[in-house]
């Protein structure tokens, strides 16, 4: 490569915009390695939930960081940019440019702006979040969130608890908001020139369309079937991160016997569209992001487009 910078391509996305396709159409085409940007993703028996692509896919285009953990296990923004730096450099040196494909905004943002200091965890402020979270709801909680951090706040959905609780406790250890600490974060690989792409179909409504049909898909797939294999194995339970997942918590309820799973259906394609929303507001906020409107026809030839540089 000419370039007076390594590159990395950044395929940014909401959930069933269709990344996963694009990054396979250009892995065919060019000499590059996928990395997944995804949290779900990284959990080994946790495959038609979150979207995984089939093992043969996996092993015709291996993807990086995909089934590394077991869902006992947490995964955190730092580990993804640690070990993401770690792929790029290696990619690097094998003469080929890295494509880092997903959904998860905040290991992409960790990725570009750097991950500040935070506090540890504090049992006794949590256990007193949750508390007025069981008596007054966690969109209290989230109103609080926004007069205090309403950067913050605005990223993080009223029902969120895992994520307003984080933004609170560290209201409460450090003084600062979550966002004015995260300001003082610096870039992890200020010699990578990124060319970031924003892949998601233009009309919303179109967007949301494909998240129903992509889940009464994994449905006919086997979906409860894989919950409740998770659920029997007796060392999981509702409260880790792994199981919060988007669609599996809903269906986690059913298979407790806490719904029907008719209400689990409607609950988690509801999720889902408000996970799709989030990611898009926090795509919104990336200055330098070039879009693609996913349903259009030129999408794989606007997205070479804008990437051919990388490859020169």
């Amino acid at each position: 490569m000419s370039h007076s910078r390594p590159t990395a391509i950044l395929l940014m996305g909401p959930t069933a915009a269709g990344k996963t396709d694009l990054a396979i159409e250009l892995a065919r085409r060019y000499p590059v390695e996928l990395i997944s940007v995804d949290s779900a993703l990284v959990y080994r028996g946790m495959d038609i939930g979150t979207g995984k692509p089939s093992p043969e896919l996996l092993q015709q285009f291996p993807h990086h960081l995909v089934d590394i953990l077991d869902p006992t296990e947490n995964y955190s923004a730092g580990q993804f940019v640690r070990e993401a730096s770690a792929l790029i450099a290696d990619i690097h040196g094998r003469g080929r440019v890295p494509v880092l494909v997903g959904g998860t905004m905040l290991y992409f943002r960790a990725l570009l702006r750097g991950i500040a200091e935070m506090p540890t965890a504090n049992a006794q402020i949590r256990a007193a979040l949750s508390e007025r979270a069981q008596h007054a709801g966690w969109p209290s909680l989230h109103a609080e969130l926004d007069k205090l951090d309403p950067v913050a706040a605005q990223r993080i959905g009223p029902n969120d608890a895992q994520r307003i609780q984080r933004a609170l406790e560290v209201i409460a250890l450090t003084g600062q908001s979550m966002s004015a600490i995260q300001a003082q974060a610096k870039p992890p690989l200020p010699h990578i020139e990124f060319v970031s792409i924003g892949f998601s179909p233009a009309d919303r409504e179109v967007l949301y369309g494909r998240i129903e049909a992509r889940f009464h898909a994994m449905m006919a797939q086997g979906f409860v079937q894989e919950v409740q294999r998770l659920c029997e194995r007796g060392d999981l339970h509702a409260d880790l991160p792994s199981i919060r997942a988007v669609g599996y918590r809903q269906l986690w309820q059913h298979v407790a016997g806490q719904c029907s799973l008719e209400q689990a259906v409607a609950q988690g394609i509801l999720a889902t569209r408000h996970l799709a929303r989030r990611q898009l507001i926090w795509m919104r906020a990336e200055s330098g992001l070039q879009w693609i409107d996913a349903s259009a026809a030129s999408a794989l030839r606007e997205c070479e487009q804008k990437i051919i540089r990388c490859f020169t």
